[in-house]
């Protein structure tokens, strides 16, 4: 019987579509209250997802998404990572 290997699903805060947890971008909320890009997607903290799409970015840029989920201020750093 193989075995089955199950993704965890988390929703993008811009367009809010459900996806896998691997295939979105975790923000995260430091303990200093900033926010930083989690690469790994195991950092402490409060976490936001967000698709790497461009088109998702700039959706929760406009609507400041990521600050109401993070009730933190995104700096222009992590937005310019995000679109990159």
């Amino acid at each position: 019987m193989p075995t089955r290997t199950h993704e965890p699903v988390r929703t993008c805060v811009a367009c809010r579509q459900e996806a896998g947890k691997r295939s979105l971008v975790r923000v995260v909320r430091t303990a200093d209250g900033s926010a930083a890009v989690d690469a790994t997607g195991r950092a402490h903290g409060r976490g936001a997802y967000l698709h790497r799409d461009p088109s998702c970015v700039e959706i929760a840029r406009k609507k400041k998404a990521l600050d109401r989920a993070l009730k933190a201020t995104v700096s222009a750093e992590v937005w310019a990572e995000l679109g990159s």
